[in-house]
């Protein structure tokens, strides 16, 4: 049976970043919140300097810091607020920087009505490693394939950038508690307590079979009033959409929708077959489906293997 590819593998680092055989432990130790902070600030700089052009000031909106699972979960669990206190410095040193450059008459103008920071993990990282990825705008307006990771191999401190296509983001790991907003302000003046965790209305937790998977949670956040729970043979990226990378789930396998007059969830399922604490779903079709209450706190089990918890946002 073939292996498959890991991450570096997949763009073309693996050799260069992965094998060095005589990497001691000391050399995979945690990440402070200061390397993080200074990363971030280093990131911003690069952003400038590679996408501004004649007068105009241009910069990364959205920045995606990827850790080591264990590196994160040092944060979330021992450092558990940090992440917000780095976006607020963050913040803060953008905006001296791009007043400097108004100061030389130069146009600063953002391309984006707000700053958006995700805090992420990948299985292939070792303790210590570290990458970012950058977009011009939150969401879908860049195009995907101008898309590049920034990383810095535990062997040599040095960072290494490489274009990525955007199924690559699929093998990251994103979480609620890592997902955090900034309105932009035009008068480049960080206000205090500007920094925000976007409302939604219920939060995901698959647990699926595969062995890449193995330990590990696939979490999703229902930003929209209702989404769609598909398979691995789900191509559609869009927010609405929770792709479960398991050959156990239907693609479509349900629509979960958020009825605000009575501010309950209801599930209508697709799939050959889907358990909601412990009582069956019956089966409707796309066109017309059949309509159940999902509540908060609730247990889904589809096809009998993949589990789904469902929690209050």
């Amino acid at each position: 049976m073939k292996t498959k590819p890991s991450f570096w593998q997949r763009i073309g680092m693996h050799e260069w970043f992965l094998k060095k055989e005589d990497i001691a432990e000391a050399s995979r130790e945690g990440i402070t919140p200061n390397e993080v902070y200074k990363y971030i600030i280093d990131k911003f700089k690069e952003s400038i300097g590679h996408l501004s052009f004649a007068n105009r000031i241009v910069f990364y909106h959205e920045y995606i810091i990827c850790f080591n699972t264990d590196d994160y979960r040092d944060f979330t669990d021992n450092k558990k607020g940090i992440f917000g206190l780095i976006v607020q410095e963050s913040v803060k040193q953008f905006y001296e920087a791009l007043k400097a450059y108004r100061a030389q008459n130069k146009t600063v103008e953002p391309s984006s009505s707000k700053w958006v920071f995700r805090f992420v993990s990948h299985p292939d990282y070792e303790r210590g490693d570290k990458s970012f990825i950058g977009k011009l705008l939150p969401g879908n307006m860049q195009k995907e394939e101008n898309l590049r990771i920034t990383f810095i191999p535990r062997q040599t401190g040095i960072a290494q950038t490489a274009d990525i296509s955007p199924e690559i983001l699929n093998g990251f790991t994103f979480y609620s508690e890592g997902y955090y907003e900034v309105p932009y302000q035009e008068n480049l003046v960080y206000h205090e307590h500007a920094v925000s965790k976007p409302s939604f209305f219920a939060r995901f937790e698959a647990i699926i079979p595969e062995k890449e998977y193995a330990g590990r949670k696939i979490e999703y956040v229902m930003r929209d009033e209702e989404v769609i729970v598909s398979g691995k043979e789900e191509v559609h990226a869009n927010s609405n959409v929770f792709r479960i990378p398991s050959e156990w789930v239907n693609t479509p396998h349900l629509r979960i929708r958020y009825n605000k007059a009575e501010g309950k969830l209801y599930v209508a399922s697709f799939g050959e077959k889907t358990i909601v604490n412990e009582k069956q779903v019956a089966k409707s079709f796309e066109n017309n489906p059949t309509w159940t209450e999902l509540p908060i706190n609730s247990k889904v089990v589809l096809n009998g293997i993949v589990g789904i918890n469902i929690f209050k946002s």
